[in-house]
């Protein structure tokens, strides 16, 4: 896939997600993914307190700082590129993040539906 002609959901170029902390699978600031990216890290949300404890609670404790993978741990605010599945489960138990879906990747459409990222769509998007 080449990176530099993502689309997103909306079938327009893929926007970057967020640079502090810079976010995505190739860490490039965008939502871009590949045959590699195993968990589809395609949603870019704006985490919540609530979708950090519910991660937590999911086994996966985003708010910790990782320096070997150059993750500095996230805070409600924060813009992250998220797996597509953790976002559907978020939104399945009331917890899900807003989306920018102006720079959530079209492949995001394969595991939710547009209908649904509209509802959760941030001002910006």
């Amino acid at each position: 896939m080449d990176k530099f002609h993502s689309i997103n959901v909306l079938g327009e170029t893929l926007t970057p997600c967020g640079m502090d902390p810079i976010t995505g699978f190739f860490r490039d600031g965008c939502c871009n993914t590949s045959h590699a990216d195993g968990g589809m890290h395609t949603v870019c949300a704006v985490v919540t307190d609530a979708f950090l404890e519910f991660s937590r609670n999911q086994g996966n404790d985003l708010t910790r700082a990782v320096p070997l993978a150059d993750f500095p741990g996230l805070s409600a605010g924060d813009r992250w590129c998220l797996c597509a599945g953790r976002w559907l489960e978020a939104y399945q138990a009331g917890v899900a993040p807003l989306v920018d879906l102006a720079a959530t990747h079209e492949e995001t459409l394969a595991v939710i539906d547009l209908d649904i990222l509209r509802q959760y769509a941030t001002d910006s998007s």
